[in-house]
């Protein structure tokens, strides 16, 4: 009976996705139809969810990573009884629908992660299976007993972030991670083997995974292997799962044509008709409803015991109740200023460092690391240790030299809850990790970016190592946050920003060069404004961030020395500025004083600030090698060079 059951399931699978596709006139019914099975059964007999409860953190995650299959996720949650409703369904892919083509985070719909852009789902799983790892050894297996689940595809496989992320999963021993690997071999351009010919299972056992291999469509092969990989303790597990794609199209199975774009109303009622099936749009039995409804119950009960057992363990143990709201429900932080005196000098990076201590006391969830570069970002929590396979409580990951990874983990650990992560790295290798960056910002995840090395003026590493049109890129991204600060006194306030956001990601620039620290008695606190005056000025407007501003100021005095009177605007973060209103940023800017801006690097997108009008002062070309001092000379960075030029165009207008 069980089994009828489910065949019917498989069947409501896949018509509804092909239904949605088909009304969608676009879309991807291949694999959905490929994995329905896996579905059936990974939803029906082990996930773990409350659908009435979505957001409840002791949940299993289940990541989508071959997210074009989105059709799949979205027919689950419906069956299972989340709040995706059957008119969704009907609104696959238009405009304003939370069906969207590729699932986009939303937790009250029980949508874990936003995936799409192959192999970040692969990465963001481990990231979810690190925090789980992390979080039951802090408060205990009571509270945390959960697993990720994941579906992922040849394509996810075939991008090198899946590489990276399978390594630090097997070092690590993720036990608790479970993916099931759609092996299908068709591509969009064809069969894989005209590009994939690998030994999957050789490559992830190489690294310390759990695999087996089975018939994607025997669902009792399907139920043994998932039992035989749950209860593997030391290691992640991979089910190679072989299946047909587009299953049960009479004759765009196992074609590459099926991959993404729809079965076509003929072939649509063949593969109805073979499969016996109403040939009736978005057609739903009553018993698969029900049957879903009874999985549920398993999720149900378990949360409800959970409820039972975190009231106990906080009734008798207070201090547990009290770590626990410091993890989901911190308090805004305010950091102290650790010794940083005007006139002394400092590296941004070193200032951030210093302060790291004081942040992971403040904010217990505080975790992350960086892609083998820890003593030059200067981010490390001292009195903790590193998260490895004897210590889950170590608040210091080392991703090694693996940036992809590191920024789709950090992503999976920001979304799981209870975390505050970062990752860190070189400004310019930000390059490496632009596909997890933008994530972060499209899933407003809080997730922190930490980039040391923020200019030409690293010096000697050269044109290879020196950011140039970094900065401009990344402001350009909606919802990201950077922040580049102009000495240590910014910088505390820049981590207050970072760690205070809770509704997106941001990034904070850092600079390996010393730095002056400024006087800013009057003007503390300012940075979370984005931009505000650091020196009083009648005649013209300096604008600048990061190291720049103390050249600016050094400008501002040769300037007044000739009679020019400057104002110096320190501008470390453009969204927070466009987030003021329109009197602050004009009372900032000055009203109607013509406008440079001075950064070291592209000038691109500055007009926004100084106008059509206003001077640009910036490096659009690449760096050079050579010491940080001689390159600032050579490409005019010096105060003196700053203040000729804008006399010399203050003289032109």
């Amino acid at each position: 009976m069980t089994k009828d059951f489910a065949q019917l399931a498989v069947n409501t699978l896949k018509g509804l996705a092909i239904d949605g596709v088909e009304q969608a006139n676009s879309g991807h019914p291949g694999m959905p139809m490929g994995m329905a099975d896996l579905a059936t059964v990974v939803w029906t007999k082990f996930l773990k969810v409350d659908p009435s409860n979505p957001r409840w953190i002791d949940r299993d995650r289940f990541v989508l990573s071959n997210g074009h299959g989105s059709m799949l996720l979205y027919s689950l949650l419906h069956l299972s009884g989340f709040p995706v409703t059957m008119q969704d369904l009907r609104q696959f892919r238009q405009w304003g629908s939370v069906t969207a083509g590729h699932p986009e985070r939303h937790l009250n719909l029980g949508i874990e992660v936003t995936t799409g852009p192959l192999g970040q789902g692969f990465g963001m799983g481990v990231g979810l299976a690190m925090a789980e790892e992390h979080l039951r050894a802090v408060f205990g297996p009571d509270l945390f007993d959960h697993r990720t689940f994941g579906f992922v595809s040849d394509g996810d496989l075939m991008e090198g972030i899946s590489a990276e992320s399978s390594s630090l999963a097997g070092h690590l021993g993720l036990s608790r991670l479970l993916y099931y690997y759609d092996s299908n071999g068709i591509s969009i351009d064809g069969p894989t083997s005209i590009t994939f010919t690998e030994d999957v299972a050789g490559r992830f056992r190489a690294v310390g995974w759990h695999t087996l291999e089975i018939d994607g469509h025997d669902r009792d092969a399907i139920e043994a292997a998932t039992l035989e990989a749950l209860a593997v303790e030391d290691r992640p597990s991979l089910i190679i799962s072989h299946t047909h794609i587009g299953h049960g199209s009479p004759n765009r199975q196992d074609t590459s044509g099926v991959h993404g774009a729809p079965l076509g109303e003929d072939e649509l009622k063949l593969t109805k008709e073979l499969m016996g099936w109403p040939d009736e749009p978005f057609y739903v039995p009553d018993e698969v409803r029900a049957y879903f409804s009874q999985s549920m119950q398993r999720g149900r009960e378990a949360r409800q015991e959970w409820l039972d057992r975190k009231d106990e363990l906080f009734a008798d143990q207070p201090e547990l109740a009290a770590l626990w709201d410091s993890h989901f429900h911190p308090k805004p932080i305010e950091l102290r200023n650790p010794g940083f005196e005007p006139g002394s000098s400092l590296a941004t990076r070193a200032a951030g460092g210093k302060l790291f201590d004081q942040i992971a006391t403040a904010m217990p969830g505080f975790l992350g690391g960086a892609a083998d570069l820890v003593e030059s970002t200067k981010t490390v929590v001292s009195f903790s240790g590193s998260f490895s396979v004897d210590d889950r409580t170590g608040r210091n990951i080392h991703f090694g030299i693996r940036e992809h990874a590191m920024g789709a983990i950090v992503n999976g650990l920001a979304v799981h809850g209870g975390l505050r992560p970062y990752g860190a790295t070189f400004f310019v290798f930000s390059d490496y990790m632009r596909p997890a960056l933008r994530l972060s910002a499209l899933m407003a995840a809080p997730s922190i970016w930490v980039y040391t090395h923020d200019s030409v003026f690293l010096g000697e590493d050269g044109p290879t190592h020196q950011p140039i049109e970094q900065l401009a890129s990344l402001r350009a991204m909606p919802n990201l946050w950077v922040v580049r600060p102009a000495d240590a006194s910014e910088t505390i306030e820049a981590w207050e920003l970072a760690l205070n956001r809770t509704d997106g990601p941001t990034v904070l620039v850092l600079s390996r060069q010393a730095l002056p620290v400024l006087e800013r008695i009057g003007r503390e606190g300012l940075v979370e404004r984005g931009g505000y005056i650091i020196r009083e000025g009648d005649h013209v407007v300096l604008v600048a961030t990061g190291s720049e501003v103390s050249v600016a100021l050094g400008a501002a005095e040769k300037l007044a020395e000739a009679g020019t009177s400057a104002r110096v605007v320190s501008l470390p973060c453009w969204e927070a500025f466009f987030a003021q209103d329109a009197p602050y940023r004009a009372e900032v800017l000055g009203d109607g004083l013509p406008i440079v801006s001075i950064e070291a690097a592209s000038t691109f997108g500055w007009e926004r600030i100084t106008g059509a009008a206003g001077l640009n002062i910036g490096i659009d070309r690449f760096g050079a090698s050579a010491p940080a001092e001689i390159i600032a000379r050579e490409l005019g960075f010096t105060p003196g060079a700053i203040a000729e030029r804008v006399s010399d165009w203050l003289n032109g207008l």
